[in-house]
């Protein structure tokens, strides 16, 4: 008879100054996974931005730990829903568990204290960034009730300046034309004009 496998405990808490570079390791690894190369991640965190958002007051990132080895991590904000409004709003910006730490529980004990942490910082919403293209991490969140409430696009600056500009380039055009046509029938106007007259 097989024995039943048990699954490793899973503790979950705020990232300790000694944790810090653990956290970056995992943090490195989840952007690799998402698509950048080592050396752009390896870059990231050398330049400190790791270690800066950790000391933010309104960042909060937990480290989840099963067997003594970190497995997972989430990252948390809290901001004003929008800029419009007042009420408070815990964003879960990052949620990452290592693959074969998957399916464990690992992401759920992260996300029961990212919940506690919006219950400290009196805030009645919580909203997360999930790539569109992410379809376990976005079957993930619908399952915990996270609904789609807006969609986020994003582009390139000078992307946008082609763009806008291959716009006003447009117009611009629609406009000679038009100048174009009413010219030409100023021009036609007067011509029949004139030889009305002659």
């Amino acid at each position: 008879m097989e024995e039943p496998v048990s699954r490793p405990a899973i503790s979950v808490r705020r990232v300790r100054d000694d944790e810090q570079r653990s956290f970056t390791e995992l943090w490195m690894s989840s952007r690799v996974e998402a698509g950048a190369s080592p050396e752009v991640a390896a870059r990231a965190a050398s330049e400190g931005r790791v270690a800066a958002a950790l000391t933010r007051e309104d960042v909060r990132a937990y480290i989840a730990v099963a067997d003594g080895r970190p497995v997972g991590f989430a990252v948390a904000a809290t901001s004003p829903f929008s800029a419009l409004t007042e009420a408070p709003c815990v964003t879960i910006d990052q949620l990452y568990v290592v693959p074969e730490a998957r399916k464990h529980g690992v992401a759920k004990q992260l996300m029961g204290a990212v919940s506690l942490y919006a219950d400290s910082r009196g805030c009645d919403q919580i909203g997360c960034n999930v790539p569109a293209q992410d379809r376990d991490a976005n079957r993930f969140f619908a399952r915990l009730g996270f609904s789609s409430q807006v969609v986020r696009r994003i582009t390139t600056v000078s992307a946008l300046r082609r763009r806008l500009g291959a716009a006003d380039e447009q117009r611009q055009h629609s406009l000679d034309a038009l100048l174009h046509r009413r010219r030409s029938l100023r021009a036609r106007a007067a011509a029949s004009a004139n030889r009305l007259a002659g």
